[in-house]
C-alpha cells in the first residue's frame, strides 16, 4: 500500500480511537454494578430522589450553565439499574402534559436552572439548558398551573451561547 493511502487510513484510525476514548460520564456502567461503584467514578450525587418504584436516582447536574445532567437508578439492594444523561430530547419528550406534576419534572430532570412566575398566565415555568442533537444550545421550559400540574412545555434557543438572542 502506497503513503498516499496509508495516511487517510491512519487518520481514521486515530480518530476513531480518540472518539472511543471521549466516554460520557453515563456510559461504560453494568446493570447490576454496586451504588458504590457509580458514586467512585462521578462523586458524590448533587440530588437524590426516592422513586415510586422504590429505587433511589442519583444525579449529577452541570447546570446552571452546562446541558448534562447524568441520572443513576439504584434499585433498593443498592444496584444500579440504569445509568443515562436525562437532559436531551428522547427524555424531555417523556413528560405528559396535563398528568405530569412539578414532582415528576423534578424526579426526571432534578432542579431547573431556572424558575419564573407568569402571573397574567397564571403559569410557574421550570428552564432547563439542554443541547439537541449535539448541536444546538437550547432551553426545555415546563409551565405548571397553580396546582402543580404541568400544562405546557416549550423549547427555545439558549441566549447565553448566541449572543444575537440576548438582551442588550
Amino acid at each position: 500500500m502506497s503513503m498516499g493511502k496509508r495516511y487517510p487510513l491512519a487518520l481514521a484510525a486515530l480518530a476513531a480511537l480518540l472518539v472511543a476514548g471521549c466516554a460520557q460520564p453515563w456510559q461504560n456502567f453494568q446493570t447490576g454494578e454496586p451504588e458504590s461503584a457509580v458514586i467512585a467514578r462521578l462523586g458524590p450525587p448533587r440530588e437524590v430522589y426516592d422513586l415510586p418504584n422504590g429505587d433511589k436516582r442519583l444525579m449529577w447536574p452541570t447546570q446552571p450553565m452546562g446541558e448534562v445532567t447524568t441520572a443513576a437508578d439504584i434499585d433498593p439492594s443498592g444496584k444500579v439499574v440504569t445509568v443515562r444523561q436525562v437532559l436531551q430530547v428522547n427524555e424531555l419528550y417523556k413528560a405528559q402534559i396535563g398528568t405530569w406534576t412539578k414532582r415528576d419534572v423534578l424526579l426526571n430532570f432534578g432542579r431547573p436552572v431556572e424558575t419564573a412566575y407568569f402571573p397574567l398566565m397564571k403559569r410557574q415555568v421550570w428552564t432547563y439548558r439542554y443541547q439537541e442533537d449535539n448541536v444546538w444550545y437550547m432551553l426545555y421550559n415546563f409551565y405548571f398551573d397553580d396546582q402543580g400540574i404541568l400544562r405546557l412545555t416549550q423549547k427555545t434557543p439558549d441566549p447565553m451561547h448566541d449572543p444575537g438572542l440576548g438582551l442588550r
